[in-house]
């Protein structure tokens, strides 16, 4: 009953400047991502409110791609605003969504177990103890989303999660410096538009 947010939210999305000229300019698609790892399962990526976390998620990205292929032309990193209405959301910041993941997994746990296979595990990498490989989390959430299919449920317009992420801000704070709201948009209509973040004008006051 209240998992239609029905509110708009601002949202960014990190890129190279070849993606955002495609999409400001020529008016062409986000397109999804489809990872097994993906945190919250497979669609468009945004991070809610955060350029900045976006701009830095671009400026990695696109470091990490030019040191990867040296004799290709070099890429730069951008930020696509978005104006996004969460639908039919499953927002893993309410509590009820816990049960619907613990379904998804005892689902997906006992299929693969008839089939003979394993679930996949979430991830790290070396040196770093966030798990930034999210395998067995998309597969619940892929799983879940098949479950409404099934049933003829409607099916979930987006996904919403918080994650804990990065090092404390200091000494023994509970406060990850890369907390963040991710979402992840399935129904590309909830994409009502967007935008060129534009810098703060330092003569005004933030409204």
């Amino acid at each position: 009953m209240y998992s239609i947010l029905p509110n708009l939210v601002i949202a960014f999305h990190g890129c190279d400047e070849e993606t955002f000229e495609k999409v400001l300019y020529h008016h062409e698609d986000l397109k999804p991502s489809n990872n097994s790892y993906d945190w919250l399962g497979n669609g468009i990526y945004f991070w809610e409110d955060s350029v900045d976390r976006a701009q830095q998620w671009a400026i990695s990205s696109c470091e990490r791609y030019n040191k990867k292929h040296p004799d290709e032309k070099e890429k730069k990193p951008a930020v696509i605003g978005a104006v996004i209405s969460l639908g039919n959301c499953l927002n893993l910041t309410d509590y009820k969504s816990g049960d619907i993941l613990r379904t998804g997994y005892e689902i997906l746990k006992y299929e693969l177990a008839i089939n003979g296979k394993e679930l996949p595990q979430n991830r790290n990498v070396k040196n770093n103890t966030d798990l930034l490989y999210r395998d067995l989390d998309c597969a619940v959430i892929q799983r879940i989303h098949q479950y409404n299919r099934e049933q003829g449920k409607r099916d979930f317009d987006s996904v919403r999660g918080v994650f804990i992420e990065g090092t404390p801000v200091y000494e023994n704070s509970g406060i990850k410096d890369k907390t963040h709201v991710q979402l992840c948009v399935v129904n590309p209509n909830c994409i009502k538009g967007y935008f060129k973040p534009r810098a703060q004008s330092k003569e005004w006051e933030l409204i």
